[in-house]
């Protein structure tokens, strides 16, 4: 079976390494972006969390540096994924991101951190019932970005405002909600109403029970459904401490990575591939399908938004694992 490459819109880091790190190599990225195409990953947008002004200042200028002087970067990483830090504070909401850090949307922030990059921020994620997100959503948009929805407590009503000030997508719905919910008017069902929102889903079935996840992939169609993994350092690594972001979070042996103690989640150890392989174990999706909700699904978002994907192509053995990867004229062999 042959499919388009695989893209994760949300990767935090990946085999070991943290992309939300102020001194991020070349050579580790490189280590990273590799492992990734083992999984049949062709694009990516590296993706940081909420910190100071200053501090996610140096964590973009040292990613773009990074990309700029690897051999995989150019060809697999077209931009960003900006996830903060105009997001919600409040408790629940916030996830592992730091609340002192979250500030109101601002277009002048946003211009003074993305000033002087090589490789722009291509998806930004914020909470649209915030002071002025309807004045950044038209902003980025004009900058050429998907603007999306996350740790938000949006309702209805600032949900339908999002998307027609152009958001477009919810970002690893129904997450980062606080419990309990109203049973029907809460944040998870107002995006799950809005037809103009695609949704990105993190299938390891930790996140999101596979049952859940059936209902919402039904409310959403398969053709708004998109796979992402949120992975941090600890996805292709063994159990263990890992860093992200400033903090250290813990790979468990049961697949999840959460703060140490607690029971807040920090990303996932979950890898693209295995997402789709899931999907198809849970009787969720087709082969076909669930392989155009990782690839060709993300393709046409960033499409829609005039964004170019790297090209890239994958040979699938019958138990969908990656023999081989193409890009950009590169082949990469994992048949041993």
């Amino acid at each position: 079976m042959q499919s388009q490459g695989l893209i994760d819109l949300q990767v935090n880091g990946y085999a070991g390494i943290d992309f939300n790190d102020a001194d991020l190599t070349a050579e580790a990225l490189d280590h990273a972006l590799r492992a990734m195409l083992r999984a049949g990953v062709t694009a990516c947008l590296p993706t940081l969390i909420t910190a100071d002004e200053a501090i996610l200042a140096s964590r973009l200028h040292a990613l773009d540096n990074a990309v700029t002087r690897s051999r995989l970067g150019p060809h697999m990483v077209p931009g960003f994924h900006l996830e903060g830090p105009f997001l919600n504070p409040a408790p629940g909401y916030a996830g592992c991101h730091p609340p002192p850090a979250m500030i109101p949307p601002d277009p002048s922030v946003l211009d003074r951190l993305t000033q002087r990059l090589r490789h722009p921020v291509l998806l930004l994620t914020l909470a649209p019932e915030q002071p002025n997100a309807l004045a950044l959503i038209a902003h980025a948009r004009a900058r050429g970005m998907i603007v999306a929805m996350g740790h938000t407590a949006a309702s209805q009503e600032a949900t339908a405002q999002a998307a027609r000030a152009g958001v477009t997508l919810s970002t690893h719905l129904g997450n980062a909600l606080p419990q309990p919910q109203p049973k029907f008017l809460n944040p998870l069902m107002a995006q799950l109403a809005c037809d103009e929102l695609h949704a990105s889903f993190i299938a390891d079935g930790i996140h999101v029970p596979p049952p859940a996840l059936k209902v919402m992939m039904r409310a959403k169609t398969p053709d708004r459904c998109i796979l992402v993994t949120d992975a941090v350092a600890a996805a292709g690594a063994p159990p263990g401490l890992y860093p992200f972001a400033g903090i250290v979070i813990q790979h468990a042996p049961d697949g999840s990575v959460r703060l140490p103690g607690t029971a807040t989640l920090a990303g996932s150890a979950l890898c693209l591939d295995q997402a789709v392989r899931n999907l198809v174990a849970w009787g969720l999706a087709a082969p076909t399908t669930a392989l155009a909700m990782a690839s060709t699904h993300p393709a046409s978002l960033m499409a829609r938004h005039r964004i170019v994907v790297p090209d890239g192509q994958v040979n699938w053995s019958e138990t969908l694992h990656a023999r081989r990867t193409i890009l950009r004229g590169m082949v990469f062999d994992f048949t041993n």
